[in-house]
C-alpha cells in the first residue's frame, strides 16, 4: 500500500481520537494531535501558546461571510500585521498538515484536515459520532463532572469546533459529504470502527 493518510473528525466523547490513536498503532504509523501545534510553532516562530489558544476554536462571534475566511493556502509573512491572526495560524498548522501528508503515512486528528487534504486521493476521511447521551456519559467518566455540566461542556466544545470548522472551510462540520466514512461509534464500539477504517482503507488504497 502507498503512502497514506487517515483524517479524524470527531464529535466531544464519541471516542474519535482514541479510535485514531488505536488505528496508528494497529497500523504501525504516527498519529498527529496536539504535535501539530509544536511543529506549526516551530516551522513559524511564532509562541506555540497563541496556537493552543486558537486551538479548534475562534476568538471572535462567528459572524462573517465563508467566502472571506476559507484556507487558501496563503501564509501570510512576518513583519505583517496580520501574522498572527487566527488566519495564519491555522494557515501554518494546514502546511504542517500537508507536509505530514506528503511524507509519511498518518493519522490525523480534527484541525481541518479533510478539507486541507481534500483533494487528496490517498486521505481517507472520517467522522465519528455517537447520540448525544453517549458522549455526555463518556464526558463524565473522562472529566468528572455532573450531567449538567458534562451536557454544557459537550455542547459547547462541539459547537466550538463546527464554528471553527465552518469559518476555515465554508462547510458544514456534520455534513457526510464532507467525508468517506461516518461512524457511530456508540454502536459500533471502537474496536470494530476501526476495524471498518481499515478494511475501508484497504479497498480504497487497492
Amino acid at each position: 500500500m502507498d503512502n497514506y493518510v487517515i483524517t479524524i473528525a470527531r464529535e466531544y466523547g464519541s471516542g474519535g481520537k482514541t479510535i485514531g490513536k488505536m488505528l496508528a498503532d494497529h497500523l504501525e504509523i504516527p498519529c498527529y494531535d496536539m504535535e501539530i501545534l509544536r511543529m506549526a510553532s516551530d516551522d513559524s516562530g511564532i509562541n506555540e501558546q497563541l496556537f493552543a489558544k486558537s486551538d479548534e476554536q475562534l476568538k471572535r462571534p462567528i459572524f462573517f461571510k465563508p467566502s472571506r475566511s476559507v484556507y487558501t493556502d496563503e501564509l501570510i509573512p512576518p513583519g505583517s500585521k496580520n501574522f498572527v491572526s487566527e488566519e495564519n495560524l491555522f494557515n501554518y498548522q494546514a502546511k504542517i498538515i500537508k507536509m505530514l501528508a506528503d511524507k509519511e503515512s498518518c493519522v490525523i486528528i480534527g484541525r481541518c484536515a479533510d478539507f486541507v487534504l481534500k483533494d487528496r486521493p490517498n486521505v481517507l476521511k472520517v467522522y465519528v459520532h455517537a447520540p448525544f447521551e453517549n458522549c455526555v456519559k463518556t464526558t463524565m467518566e473522562i472529566r468528572n463532572l455532573d450531567q449538567a455540566e458534562a451536557e454544557k461542556f459537550v455542547r459547547k466544545v462541539d459547537k466550538r469546533r463546527g464554528d471553527y470548522y465552518r469559518y476555515f472551510t465554508g462547510r458544514d462540520w456534520k455534513d457526510a459529504d464532507n467525508y468517506d466514512l461516518c461512524l457511530d461509534s456508540a454502536t459500533l464500539g471502537w474496536e470494530k470502527c476501526m476495524q471498518i477504517v481499515k478494511a475501508y482503507l484497504e479497498i480504497k488504497m487497492s
